[in-house]
């Protein structure tokens, strides 16, 4: 089994580029309790780090992310529901509020709770042979903000109320995707994007980033979901 810090892993791939690879892959990156806490105090430590002007958001395995652990939703003990949904807003605040520029490197399948990753992070590099489904959208919340944002309201509506499971070249033709390239390139073409960003001063993407943030406005976790 893997041990709790290892469950995410911390690199610098480049000069001022730090990249977080979810390090699940025998549960398709299930986004557990653990693994969320585990990115959320990576996130802290990286944002404070001033030579850092972009974060790359990556996968190991086959699978981007299979979403949240739903192993974990089985307990009704009132300790541990309190740690299951204060852990994922911890997450979710961690993507979205993230200082400076992020990209998801999307490799394989981003279901659920890894589409909101994917959608959470700024930019997307993606794979063809990659997809996007919402199989939760019957039962249980979605993030519609940063998605409405992305492709409009149109589009996050049916891709919100009704089932959904797009290829790349689908998710590319709505709007969902920065960069489509062929699997082998994604790691590159994603540290590309990060390097480009990287030729601004960090100040310069910090206020653009704070500038999107506010046009979102996306200031609690209430509106996350909103």
């Amino acid at each position: 089994m893997t041990a709790a810090e290892d469950l995410v892993l911390l690199d610098r791939p480049a000069p001022e580029v730090a990249r977080l690879t979810l390090n699940r892959p025998e549960r398709h990156n299930a986004l557990s309790i653990a693994l969320r806490d585990r990115f959320s105090d990576h996130c802290d430590s990286i944002a404070a780090d001033t030579t850092v002007k972009a974060l790359i958001v990556a996968g190991l395995g086959p699978t981007f992310s299979a979403g949240f652990d739903l192993g974990e939703f089985e307990s009704d003990d009132p300790d541990h529901q309190r740690r299951l949904w204060a852990s994922a807003d911890r997450f979710h605040q961690a993507i979205v509020t993230f200082p400076v520029p992020t990209i998801a490197a999307v490799h394989g399948p981003a279901i659920a709770g890894g589409f909101d990753v994917a959608t959470m992070c700024d930019l997307r590099v993606v794979a063809t042979t990659a997809r996007f489904a919402r199989p939760e959208f019957a039962w249980g919340d979605i993030l519609y903000g940063v998605l409405h944002d992305l492709v409009g309201g149109a589009i996050a509506r049916e891709l919100t109320l009704a089932p959904c499971d797009l290829d790349a070249h689908e998710a590319w033709a709505k709007g969902l995707v920065t960069r489509l390239v062929e699997p082998e390139t994604v790691a590159a073409t994603a540290l590309e994007l990060a390097r480009s960003a990287a030729l601004a001063p960090r100040d310069k993407l910090v206020n653009a980033k704070a500038k999107v943030l506010r046009r979102l406005a996306l200031g609690t976790t209430e509106t996350l979901q909103m």
